[in-house]
């Protein structure tokens, strides 16, 4: 399979760039020409950012089940469609062509059917990295319903806040889950999060750990067992929905500056068409390489470079159940050499943490068969990306480290591997169709190089967000109030002299911890649960494996006769309400937290101490208690 639209040289990424923007309508149908539609569009694009509305393709219709599996089976069917690495070394891993994944596919749709899930219906998906996983999304979009997949590490009150956002009657899940030396019992984080959900109709259960589970009468479905039904009623042919261009694929929730979850809308064509132009350009994927992101398909990596973007463009994607870690810290090399992967995709923070274990697990692994190596989730760090690229590509193989967001769809800022030049911990040059702009506070354009200001872009691309869902004024609110006219990610953003981007970190009260966005809203709201915890304030600060780390500022009210074991507390109370993933690394204890007059915590000065900074605090003269900030500065861990 070639791609007519994969740009090939700097010289072609700079034309194409040009036409992108300035004829974006031309530029996008001449692109989408290479999809498969049941109707082609009326309108390419209809926009505006104040309300906002975005739309692409308008009046087309499609299924991107069809892109993903139908288009390949006659020239590709018996080419591998996904590799599964089970969490075990020693268990088997397995192969699925194309053919094999849209049997599959079309048979639990089936299964759906039976259930009665139709067009429209919202399906939450709490599972393992395991090819069910990859089948139940898919099978979800054939027939139209909305999948909203929760990763696997979050609380039971999370998935309770996700059901009722959602309005959820469905739940496909596992019995358990095997992480590293963990089995993490999914259903029975289903059963405590379904206690106050009685709207969910039915449960459908993956058999995996043999982790005992209950299971009720009538709501409780085992999986194999629903598909033996399908088998006995014959042929498992599902004919795919036909879906208009903005009708919902997916709600993936994230976190905001609120404690609420924060749904974020990717709608079917545009995000199609955007998750394959960046898979194919970004990665310069050719025929028949074999891929491994190592993203779980619970955030929206997994979702645009595990399975759309991948599978979309007929690609080999490898999915992987376990850790780096487990059993030891060469588990990816391992994966590379088994595999002759061509393409790793991996998170800065995995980086770090196999570089702290030094080149022993390095030996005797053949990684020859690199050609591409890529970072996302947060800026990569020099250090680490120069071990990356002469211990991993052996400084042969281009590092393209790319910048986006949930609520983007897809890769946005990047270096494309081998055709525009990349710069250590700078994102580099934006993609086709991306217009970014830097702006001050006021927002007012910073124009010109070596500026840097907060990222906002200022004209639509296909992959964007299109709203909240159940609640568009809070999309409108978040992304395209703060400065008129433009959407505006949160980040702050510096351009070099030759007008490359590098992104400087949040601007906002979101924090990037292993390159998961977390509010600090949630996570306070979280420790505020605990009933001997007053109040609490929690701020970013560096952290040598994470990048981010949190730490937490707690008032306790009752004294602190074991403040270990309070501490402890704590942790397990953000751990039930959340998940692992919101544990502060850091809880300091205080009798006072740094307030203005009218209330406002003053988290500059906590992040500045937090960040081992305490003289340069700024003014404190407008604090309430400005003595606070001495003993908060004495008590730091």
């Amino acid at each position: 399979m070639s791609y007519p639209y994969q740009i090939k040289s700097l010289e072609q990424y700079h034309e194409v760039y040009k036409k992108s923007v300035t004829q974006p309508e031309a530029f996008w149908a001449e692109i989408a020409e290479y999809f498969l539609w049941k109707k082609k569009w009326d309108k390419v694009l209809d926009w505006n950012f104040k309300e906002p509305k975005i739309q692409w393709f308008r009046g087309a219709t499609l299924n991107i089940t069809e892109n993903c599996l139908d288009r390949h089976l006659q020239e590709n069917g018996n080419t591998t469609a996904i590799i599964f690495e089970p969490n075990n070394p020693s268990e088997k891993s397995i192969s699925l062509s194309y053919k094999e994944l849209h049997f599959r596919v079309m048979q639990f749709a089936n299964v759906l059917k039976n259930n009665c899930v139709k067009k429209g219906d919202r399906v939450l998906i709490y599972m393992g990295m395991i090819p069910e996983l990859a089948i139940a999304v898919l099978a979800c979009a054939r027939l139209g319903a909305v999948h909203s997949v929760v990763f696997g590490g979050f609380s039971a009150q999370s998935i309770s806040d996700r059901l009722h956002d959602a309005k959820a009657e469905f739940i496909i899940t596992c019995d358990g889950a095997f992480r590293g030396e963990k089995i993490i019992p999914l259903k029975n984080v289903i059963d405590d999060a379904l206690v106050n959900c009685d709207f969910v109709k039915k449960v459908i259960v993956v058999e995996r750990t043999q982790t005992p589970v209950s299971m009720l009468k009538q709501r409780d479905l085992w999986w194999h067992e629903e598909i033996k039904k399908v088998e006995l009623q014959g042929n498992p042919f599902c004919e795919a929905e036909e879906m208009n261009a903005e009708d919902i694929l997916f709600i993936l929730y994230t976190s905001g500056s609120t404690g609420k979850p924060k749904g974020v809308v990717h709608t079917c064509a545009g995000y199609m068409v955007w998750a394959n132009y960046t898979f194919v350009n970004v990665f310069q994927y050719q025929k028949n390489q074999v891929y491994f992101c190592t993203a779980d398909v619970g955030w929206i990596t997994g979702h645009s470079y595990i399975l759309y973007g991948p599978l979309s463009a007929g690609a080999t994607t490898l999915m992987f159940e376990g850790i780096p870690t487990f059993p030891d810290a060469g588990r990816f090399w391992d994966i590379v050499d088994k595999h002759q992967v061509n393409i790793l995709y991996t998170a800065p923070t995995a980086i770090r943490s196999l570089m702290s274990f030094g080149l022993a697990p390095l030996r005797n692994k053949n990684l020859s068969s690199l050609k591409v190596l890529g970072t996302v989730g947060e800026p990569i760090n020099e250090e680490a990306w120069h071990w990356y690229d002469k211990n991993i590509g052996k400084e042969k193989c281009p590092i393209v480290d790319t910048w986006w967001q949930t609520e983007t769809g897809g890769i946005m800022i990047s270096n494309l591997a081998g055709i525009t030049p990349a710069k250590p911990s700078y994102a580099t040059l934006p993609l086709p169709g991306v217009q970014p702009i830097l702006v001050d506070e006021t927002g007012n354009e910073i124009v010109g190089n070596n500026v840097s200001g907060n990222l906002c872009m200022k004209f639509p691309w296909p992959g964007m967000l299109r709203t909240t869902y159940g609640d568009h004024e809070r999309c409108r609110q978040t992304y395209f109030s703060t400065y008129e006219n433009l959407y505006f990610t949160g980040d702050g953003c510096l351009r070099d002299a030759d007008g490359n981007y590098r992104i400087t970190g949040r601007v906002d009260d979101v924090l990037n911890v292993s390159g998961h966005r977390i509010g600090t809203a949630e996570v306070e709201n979280a420790i505020n649960m605990h009933n001997g915890v007053v109040e609490s304030a929690v701020v970013g600060y560096p952290h040598d494996i994470k990048g981010q780390g949190i730490y937490a500022y707690v008032i306790f009210s009752g004294g602190l006769n074991d403040a270990d074991l309070m501490r402890k507390d704590i942790l397990q109370t953000v751990t039930r309400i959340i998940g692992a993933i919101a544990k502060p690394d850091k809880i300091q204890f205080v009798s006072g937290l740094p307030k203005t007059r009218s209330g406002k915590i003053m988290r500059r000065i906590l992040r500045k101490i937090a960040e081992g900074e305490t003289e340069n605090l700024g003014d404190t003269t407008t604090l309430l208690d400005p003595n606070v900030v001495g003993d908060i500065k004495n008590g730091k861990i």
